[in-house]
C-alpha cells in the first residue's frame, strides 16, 4: 500500500501534489506553472521574486525528497519544471501563441536534455534535479526570444 508522506519537501517538490498526478506529470505541471507564470507576468518584480524563490525551494528540498524517495530524480519531483517554465518566459513578451510555443519548447527541451544540460542531469541531489531544467528554460527563453526578434 502507498502512503503519501505530507512533510515541506514532499510538498514543495511535487508543487503542492501536482506531481503526484498519475499521467505525465512533468507535463501537467508545466502547464499549471505556465497559467501561473501568465497570471504574474504584468509585474517584473513579482515574477523574479517568485522565480528566484521557487528556483531556491527547489535547490532547498528537492535532494531531499529525492532521498526520502530512494530513486534518483523521481518523477513526482516537478519543481524543476516550475522553474523552468518561470525562466523560459522571463522578460517575453505573452500571448498565447507565445505561451503554447514556449511551453512546447521547454518540454522538448527538457526531454532531449541538450548539452551541457545532460551532464547536468548526472549530478546527484537537488542539482541533477533542478540543473536540467533550468538550462530547458535558459535554452527556450533564447529560443524565444530570438524568434520574437525575426518576427517583429
Amino acid at each position: 500500500m502507498f502512503l503519501l508522506r505530507l512533510t515541506p519537501a514532499s510538498l514543495v517538490s511535487t508543487f503542492f501534489l501536482a506531481g503526484r498526478f498519475p499521467v505525465a506529470p512533468g507535463t501537467f505541471t508545466s502547464a499549471l506553472a505556465l497559467i501561473l507564470a501568465f497570471w504574474l507576468h504584468g509585474n517584473t518584480a513579482s515574477y523574479f521574486l517568485v522565480t528566484a524563490g521557487v528556483i531556491a525551494l527547489g535547490f532547498l528540498f528537492s535532494g531531499e525528497e529525492e532521498r526520502d524517495s530512494g530513486r534518483k530524480d523521481p518523477g513526482h519531483i516537478v519543481i524543476d519544471e516550475v522553474a523552468g517554465i518561470f525562466i523560459s518566459f522571463f522578460f517575453v513578451p505573452f500571448s498565447w501563441s507565445v505561451a503554447i510555443t514556449g511551453f512546447f519548447l521547454f518540454r522538448a527541451f527538457d526531454m532531449f536534455k541538450v548539452p551541457p544540460a545532460d551532464r547536468f542531469e548526472k549530478m546527484g541531489g537537488s542539482w541533477g534535479i533542478m540543473a536540467d531544467d533550468i538550462m530547458a528554460g535558459i535554452y527556450t527563453n533564447i529560443v524565444l526570444q530570438i524568434a520574437l526578434r525575426l518576427v517583429f
